[in-house]
């Protein structure tokens, strides 16, 4: 089945979905699991987004593996390899689309969790900038559900790599 995606409204219960989620991980991961951070457009009040929970895990160390991919699938997350496993392996939950909730799992302390924490702050404070990225994503998505597959993830590298070079530069993330 392909995937239809879809952009809803923002959705003030999304930031205690990822805290009871954010429990689960926390007591499952224990002590390797430095930080958990919601990410992505769920995690800017205001911006539209695919209805899937968005979860950064900063972990210690990231490799092997075969732990984190252990206790994720205890909890019901699927992993799904691919080449950026070597910083930042991804999960999904349920294991069937639709998913509700995506894992990122980076090197704590490492530039990945830096760049993804810069990129969502700098929504966060900045709104005429986060409006521009949900105009780019309907249009990515309107294209994707047309059959332009690729054209979701690939489209939106430009705009996100640019504004986590300007996040960066100006001191985000604000909290690490």
């Amino acid at each position: 089945m392909r995937e239809i995606l879809e952009l809803v409204p923002y959705d003030p219960k999304w930031p205690g979905e990822f805290d009871r989620e954010r429990r689960r991980l926390a007591d499952r991961l224990g002590v390797r699991a430095i930080r958990i951070d919601h990410h992505g457009s769920t995690a800017v009040p205001g911006l539209a987004a695919k209805p899937i929970i968005d979860i950064q895990i900063s972990i210690t160390p990231l490799h092997p593996l075969d732990a984190t991919i252990a206790a994720l699938d205890d909890l019901g997350y699927v992993h799904v390899p691919h080449p950026d496993d070597a910083f930042c392996p991804f999960f999904h939950r349920p294991a069937e689309w639709p998913h509700t909730h995506h894992v990122h799992a980076v090197e704590a302390g490492g530039l990945e969790e830096r760049r993804t924490l810069a990129f969502r702050d700098y929504l966060r404070r900045n709104p005429v900038v986060a409006r521009e990225y949900e105009q780019l994503k309907r249009q990515l998505a309107a294209r994707h559900n047309a059959g332009e597959l690729d054209s979701y993830p690939g489209g939106k590298t430009g705009f996100v790599e640019c504004v986590i070079r300007t996040a960066l530069a100006n001191g985000y993330p604000l909290d690490l």
